[in-house]
């Protein structure tokens, strides 16, 4: 009997989601119909935001909410060095430049300390931020009060990159708050890739309480072509529409739409799911001999994480370095792929990318994320996997610890 490969991470999709699309397929509308608006108010429902704008991918989202915060060249904005690309080159995209600043080593998210000088810094130059983007690394949600003040300070908008986020909470004063409701940020971007929380195929969205936003946006995915009766100038007829401003296609279809609709249904139970999942890797970690070797990647107090990752870390042991720790996660890394077994790692350090290098990008210490980035390693983590397929993970990794690499 063959054994099963066992991603990271995967969609899942039932007979509901078949159907849904399939009637969509059926009905009236592909692309541009009623479905879009429809998820976007069920976005607004799931996360407490007023506004949701849907578009083509989550890094389209982070684009569209640079322009509508508005960078333009010239302009800096700031995020940390833990994350995919995208969070970075956005700013680029809408003519910026990014600086980076460091992560706390125990949970991957925004070190305010490292943040606060950064943005100091680029202040004193003359060049306050024109956003922050704050990460919500894995599922949990990243300081974003703390972010809110600085920003507040330099007259900066946040944008809260909430692609791992959906359905987490954090703890506000007493408060709880959901992660992409915008009590602390101007905006945030959600992604509906495969292997996030609930999936469209490709797409994204940016939430927001601004209404003026909330249209700049729609206007922006979409050309910058308004068809707004109000706003047209001298109409030659009722099919009127006027490009206002320069704009992209970004648009999501109708299709993924009604995906993302039957996908959204099922969020609590996924949720529900991947925190079952988490407590059952977190025992395991916590007993011996696993306890001495790997670490569970930290969850700030009073944070609800939604465990779009789960990150374990390689230990240290004493007198070793970064590199030593590296070679112990390859190796780690190498024997449960030879298990079948198909871990990732999140993130390459975006100042380590060449690209930024070359563009006098990667400037900073960033010892707390060199020191994260060398034993973290993301394992299996899905709401369609049983208990069985953890226990197979945990099977592995005790194997690996009583082998000494």
């Amino acid at each position: 009997m063959v054994t099963p490969l066992l991603p990271y991470g995967r969609q899942d999709i039932d007979d509901d989601d078949v159907a849904a699309v399939v009637a969509q397929l059926r009905g009236d509308w592909l692309t541009q119909g009623p479905t879009v608006p429809a998820f976007e108010a069920a976005l607004c429902e799931a996360t407490g935001a007023s506004y949701a704008v849907a578009v083509s991918s989550g890094t389209a989202a982070l684009h569209l909410a640079c322009l509508a915060s508005g960078v333009r060249a010239g302009d800096t904005g700031v995020t940390s060095t833990i994350t995919f690309v995208a969070s970075a080159n956005a700013i680029r995209y809408a003519g910026g430049a990014p600086s980076l600043c460091d992560v706390d080593p125990e949970t991957g998210l925004v070190d305010v300390a490292s943040l606060e000088a950064v943005v100091t810094r680029l202040a004193g130059e003359g060049r306050a931020p024109k956003v922050l983007i704050p990460v919500d690394l894995s599922g949990s949600v990243a300081p974003l009060a703390r972010v809110q003040e600085l920003a507040d300070r330099v007259g900066a908008k946040v944008i809260e990159d909430a692609a791992h986020s959906l359905g987490a909470s954090y703890d506000d004063a007493g408060t709880t708050r959901r992660a992409g409701d915008g009590a602390h940020a101007d905006m945030a971007i959600l992604s509906f890739h495969p292997v996030k929380h609930v999936t469209t195929c490709e797409g994204g969205a940016i939430l927001t309480n601004d209404l003026a936003a909330a249209e700049e946006l729609r206007d922006l995915r979409s050309h910058g072509i308004t068809k707004d009766p109000s706003r047209l100038g001298p109409v030659d007829g009722p099919w009127s529409y006027e490009q206002q401003r320069l704009g992209f296609h970004y648009r999501i279809t109708d299709v993924q739409c009604a995906l993302g609709l039957s996908q959204l249904k099922k969020l609590p139970r996924f949720v529900a799911r991947r925190r079952a999942l988490a407590a059952r890797y977190d025992a395991a970690l916590s007993s011996s001999p696993l306890s001495a070797a790997l670490s569970p990647l930290g969850v700030p107090a009073g944070v609800a994480s939604s465990y779009h990752l789960y990150v374990v870390r390689v230990r240290p042991r004493d007198g070793e370095g970064l590199a030593e720790i590296a070679a112990r996660r390859l190796a780690l890394y190498s024997a449960l792929r030879e298990r079948g077994i198909l871990p990732q790692v999140h993130y390459i350090p975006v100042h380590r990318q060449p690209d930024f290098a070359n563009h006098g990008l990667s400037g900073g210490d960033f010892r707390g994320a060199d020191a994260y980035y060398a034993g973290c390693l993301s394992l299996p983590m899905f709401p369609a996997m049983r208990d069985g397929d953890v226990d197979r993970v945990i099977e592995a990794l005790t194997a690996f610890v009583a082998s000494g690499r």
